[in-house]
């Protein structure tokens, strides 16, 4: 799939939000990546192909008014990866809005635990991010 069509995919996943939580994302940029910097991968111990979005920034309930400003937050959706666990271009739609709600939700402050917790977990009580194709992935 093309980097423009993916693009196009993630900017209506984002369009289709409450307008309650678009609202909140002013400060978020939201971008496609073909794949995660080694650095990243490094720093969250992960190998290539494993991450499939990633929430960088101070979540929103984190944030002070006395704080420092700081950088906008940015959600970066890694389009290799996606496409390479996707096998249809509804499962790739359906993927992408799950990575977008996901790292949002990383915006709010919710930890990978929360969203399971509020998604179901899988068999024997694992649980998984719609970010991360491995099991057990913080952040």
């Amino acid at each position: 799939m093309q980097k423009d069509v993916f693009e196009q995919i993630v900017e209506e996943a984002l369009m289709t939000l409450p307008e309650e939580f678009s609202r909140k994302l002013e400060n978020v940029e939201v971008i496609v990546e073909d794949e995660p910097s080694e650095e990243v991968l490094r720093k969250l111990g992960l190998r290539r192909g494993a991450l499939l979005g990633l929430y960088h920034g101070v979540p929103l309930k984190r944030k002070s008014v006395w704080a420092v400003p700081t950088f906008p937050g940015r959600i970066s959706i890694y389009r290799n990866a996606i496409l390479a666990v996707s096998r249809t271009r509804e499962e790739i739609r359906r993927r992408i809005r799950g990575v977008v709600i996901h790292e949002i939700g990383h915006h709010f402050g919710l930890s990978d635990k929360d969203m399971a917790a509020s998604e179901g977990g899988l068999p024997g009580g694992e649980k998984r991010s719609p970010h991360s194709k491995r099991r057990g992935r913080k952040g």
